[in-house]
């Protein structure tokens, strides 16, 4: 057993936590849970059900200390022990005695209900790596096995944010690329945009860059991928922005299995403290995993009867698949094009039974200037009301509400028309 322990003395809601509340997801592990109560049981099995455990391996059974004791006496221990224990004396004598049967390296997490530091400091004196005060939820079982395998001062780093559109052609990548822009320039945080549509992807033509590498040669490589292989891929937009291009070419189909993106989402977790990922519109394994499996989520939606369904349809499968995360955002795109039958916000929200962050206006003229140059909405125009709206979507994406953005003189206006020219 490892010499790190933590005190949770502040029990968290059952509520969609706050956006500052990253927890990075848990390796490939093994965890058994010894449980005396049958609420904290349904707490530890719920927890195994959330996507940032997806990958350990839970198994609960009931009986407290003693069942683990027993039970370890002939068999290895897991990475992880969840123990629940009532009682100051059962505790420690309890833990000398299963010290006698647990293997090196083993992580044991203590749930109790006795709120004393002199008994926390014999906890990690014997080697206990995390105590947690009963009763627990959800998010209490998440969190303290995710942090065993993530340094504290990492807390911020790796969180992914998935953009999708609810259907073809309501510019969803176009507003991946200006949020991550808007991340990366305005909150000053290290980001990199991955392209996941390999035969179409456009973040190479809106960032004006043709990398000779991209995505492609990592999820065809996958026993390459690693930290230095993936740095090697990234094509630098800026100095807080990186692009993780698709190769756009036609002369292999790309059918992956559902977990083909998984050592690249982890290693760019590893690097990257914002990975914004331009999830095409289409529906697979694979699509699928990367949303479920992203810590936030935009659906970018036209006003039409088509994208209100999509949009609830994915809103609701969402929802449904994170109850411990926060729920899917969504914006509307294209608003207020002339001549148009459109459903308003209003009837949206009463649909989704949630409000849009955001409505993008219609302008073709400068979204299609942009594209056509190779530029994002705010080098076109700084001041334009839908640059603003990026950076609002990307601050509510990133739970972040200062800007970093350096003042200017009463020259800046005009210096930034020179450098227009």
């Amino acid at each position: 057993m490892i010499s790190y322990a933590r005190q949770n003395t502040e029990q968290q809601p059952d509520a969609s936590p706050p956006a500052d509340d990253h927890i990075a997801p848990a390796p490939r592990v093994s965890v058994q849970a010894f449980c005396e109560t049958v609420e904290t049981a349904a707490a530890v099995q719920s927890a195994g059900e959330d996507r940032r455990l997806g990958k350990a391996h839970l198994k609960i059974q009931m009986g407290g200390m003693a069942a683990a004791i027993e039970a370890y006496r002939t068999a290895p221990t897991p990475n992880v022990i969840i123990l629940e224990t009532e009682g100051r004396t059962d505790i420690l004598a309890g833990l000398d005695q299963l010290a006698t049967v647990c293997d090196s390296g083993t992580r044991v997490v203590v749930i109790g209900k006795i709120n004393d530091v002199t008994l926390y400091r014999e906890l990690v004196r014997r080697g206990v790596s995390d105590y947690v005060l009963a009763p627990v939820n959800t998010l209490d079982v998440v969190r303290s096995v995710c942090n065993l395998f993530s340094a504290p001062e990492a807390k911020a780093v790796g969180r992914i944010i998935a953009i999708v559109g609810a259907k073809g052609g309501v510019g969803s990548s176009t507003i991946a690329h200006n949020v991550a822009w808007a991340i990366a320039r305005d909150l000053a945080l290290d980001s990199v945009v991955a392209d996941l549509d390999l035969a179409f992807g456009t973040a190479g033509l809106d960032y004006n860059q043709d990398p000779p590498q991209g995505i492609a040669d990592a999820v065809f490589s996958p026993d390459r991928v690693d930290t230095a292989f993936i740095d090697r891929l990234l094509s630098k937009c800026t100095d807080h922005l990186s692009l993780l291009a698709a190769p756009a070419t036609l002369e292999r189909v790309y059918d992956f299995g559902a977990e083909a993106f998984d050592s690249i989402f982890d290693t760019l977790r590893t690097t990257m403290p914002c990975i914004v990922l331009d999830v095409p519109h289409q529906w697979s394994g694979w699509t699928k995993r990367a949303l479920i499996g992203a810590d936030d989520i935009l659906i970018v939606g036209a006003p039409d009867l088509a994208n209100l369904r999509n949009t609830k349809n994915i809103f609701d499968l969402l929802k449904a698949s994170r109850p411990n995360d926060r729920t899917p955002l969504y914006c509307l795109n294209m608003v207020g094009m002339p001549k148009r039958p459109e459903i308003n916000a209003g009837e949206f929200a009463k649909a989704i039974e949630s409000q849009p962050i955001a409505s993008i206006p219609f302008d073709p003229q400068m979204f299609g200037s942009a594209a056509n140059n190779g530029q994002m909405i705010a080098e076109i125009n700084a001041s334009h009301r839908t640059t603003e709206i990026f950076l609002q979507i990307a601050q509510r994406l990133t739970g972040r509400g200062e800007t970093k953005k350096p003042r200017g003189s009463f020259l800046s206006p005009l210096l930034e028309k020179l450098r227009a020219k």
